[in-house]
């Protein structure tokens, strides 16, 4: 799992966080046991990080929300929700990019409407227009 560590809010489906909760009663539940102290103490800041719910849906691209972005070149579109795979549980249903990609963290806190330029991971030099920026229920 990624570094959790540090003191903001982690964005999470409900059925992430019970997952969590069930690993960490795991872990927890044979005293003496040393070998997952690290997970368990991974888990805890986790939970108790944990944001839940539907975000606002105020246009603002952040963790929990559905992004669509316009790549200018081709005109191509993408739409994916932005958050965390391991924290996360979509069925399957939409793509998840991390905020720490270099998508992600380009249009974090950014706006619809808003252009955005980014260097791929091929170190390709991108720009994207946020065309909408939604809830993910």
């Amino acid at each position: 799992m990624s570094n959790v560590t540090g003191t903001d809010t982690v964005w999470m489906t409900p059925a992430a966080l019970a997952a969590l909760q069930a690993e960490l009663d795991a872990l927890t539940a044979a005293p003496g046991d040393e070998s997952g102290k690290a997970r368990v103490l991974e888990l805890r800041e986790l939970i108790r990080r944990a944001e839940v719910g539907t975000k606002p849906d105020d246009g603002v691209v952040e963790p929990g929300m559905r992004i669509t972005v316009t790549f200018q070149g081709d005109g191509s579109t993408e739409t994916f929700l932005l958050g965390s795979r391991d924290l996360v549980q979509t069925d399957g249903d939409v793509e998840v990019y991390s905020p720490t990609s270099p998508l992600g963290a380009a249009i974090n806190g950014h706006r619809v409407g808003d252009e955005v330029s980014f260097t791929a991971p091929n170190g390709a030099q991108l720009t994207v227009t946020i065309v909408a920026a939604t809830p993910f229920a």
